[in-house]
């Protein structure tokens, strides 16, 4: 495997397990549940995102010709994440879940 690819793969691990990390880190940390909706659906969708890219590219040059396994559930990630995170918030605003007040005492809306 030639060393620029092994550096793209190990950068692309790298990013995604960054990304990873913040949407955990915002998950626990945000205070409610509309704010914390935002952790797994952007910073760990884009960290799943690039470790499968950096999967598809490392099994692409091991094995016989291009891996579109890991390219098929990347697009069904992207796809499935914002949609199930909008049915989230619809049924949050539906049933009407408290929501933290901001520093100038309005509530968010």
């Amino acid at each position: 495997m030639p060393f620029w690819l092994e550096l793209l793969i190990c950068a692309l691990l790298l990013i995604g397990s960054s990304f990873a990390l913040i949407g955990a880190i915002g998950l626990y940390r945000l205070p409610d549940f509309f704010m914390r909706l935002h952790g797994p659906t952007k910073a760990t969708t884009l960290g799943v995102g690039s470790t499968i890219i950096a999967s598809m590219l490392f099994f692409s040059v091991q094995g016989e010709g291009l891996s579109l396994h890991e390219l098929l559930i990347a697009l069904f990630i992207f796809i499935t994440a914002p949609v199930s995170a909008h049915m989230l918030a619809r049924a949050a605003i539906q049933q009407k879940v408290k929501q933290v007040e901001r520093t100038d005492g309005q509530p968010w809306r």
